[in-house]
């Protein structure tokens, strides 16, 4: 049985995953200037936890799902329908590019402190797995449940850009901690909606779109000088 202390460790925006070096296209929304102070932020990170977060836990839920399926190739085959279905979610080729980097960086971590978990399951592609999926076997390993599984993707669409908002707007970051704590249950409602979603087949998963974040997405990804990945 997982602990408390392995949830917060993989919640944990230092997890070497590669998190901190992404603002969750907050970075090009402060550029555009849709985001400017703290209520524009919550505003943000609001709809943000309703479409990736809710799409990511959901997947997420998913996979740790499909860890406990008997079999190898039952496995693999989950998983790469799964893989397929986030694929078609994620209309931005910038933003499908950055969930499977994330999710090469975090498999690297998890097979260097889980060497046993089936990774091998994932679908084997030149350029990686979602991010999502990784972090499903991950935390199906640790002994996580369903729902905590969800709530650590939910929570991790809102920190980065978070904390994002404190360099690239130079908020106080007291009150965008205090911003996270009011938005704590409607992460944790996301959480529970996602790990009930992965009951369904992979096609029926939520779909929740953003078409303004892959449009900031793509033309983030032009700019020559940047401070964020994304």
């Amino acid at each position: 049985m997982a602990t408390p202390s392995l949830l917060l460790l993989l919640a944990d925006g230092r997890f070497p995953a590669g998190a901190h070096a992404h603002s969750g296209g907050l970075e090009a929304a402060v550029a555009a200037g849709r985001v400017r102070d703290l209520a524009s932020l919550e505003a943000f990170l609001a709809g943000r936890l309703a479409t990736a977060g809710l799409v990511g836990a959901a997947f997420a839920a998913a996979a740790h799902r499909a860890a406990a399926l008997a079999g190898p190739a039952v496995r693999s085959g989950a998983l790469a329908r799964l893989d397929v279905e986030l694929d078609a979610r994620t209309a931005s080729p910038t933003l499908r590019t950055i969930s499977r980097r994330q999710g090469r960086a975090l498999l690297r971590a998890g097979r260097a402190i889980w060497p046993d978990a089936p990774f091998g399951d994932l679908p084997a592609t030149s350029c990686g797995v979602h991010q999502p999926l990784v972090l499903g076997l991950l935390c199906a390993e640790a002994g996580l449940s369903r729902v905590e599984t969800a709530t650590i993707a939910a929570y991790g669409t809102l920190t980065g850009a978070a904390s994002a908002g404190v360099r690239l707007l130079g908020l106080d970051p007291y009150q965008v901690q205090a911003l996270l704590v009011g938005l704590a249950d409607v992460c944790d409602g996301t959480a529970a909606d996602a790990a009930r979603a992965a009951d369904d087949p992979p096609e029926r998963l939520p779909a929740a779109a953003a078409p303004l974040a892959d449009i900031h997405a793509e033309i983030h990804a032009t700019w020559e000088v940047r401070l964020f990945a994304s």
